[in-house]
């Protein structure tokens, strides 16, 4: 799992993203042959929302399929993911 921190333009709080190249369970209504990627973003409400809207504008994948945000146990805290299929 590769796990990287993106800070933010200003004041913006750093987003950690893990990427997991091993996705256990295969999507059913996935092409053969396609890879599933997991996207795993953890950080305020703001910077996660602000990272899924961008990676939205690039065309990297559609805000909502993201799952809804998730408690991380930390305060102020939380994690979202998204399963993306290569192409």
């Amino acid at each position: 799992m590769t796990i990287n921190s993106l800070r933010g333009a200003g004041n913006a709080p750093a987003v950690r993203v893990a990427i997991d190249l091993s996705v256990s369970e295969p999507d059913p209504h996935s092409k053969p042959g396609r890879e599933a990627v997991r996207l795993l973003a953890i950080g305020s409400p703001d910077a996660v929302r602000t990272l899924i809207h961008r990676l939205h504008n690039l065309g990297f994948a559609e805000a909502g399929t993201w799952s809804r945000f998730m408690p991380t146990g930390n305060p102020g805290e939380i994690m979202s993911i998204l399963i993306w299929y290569s192409r």
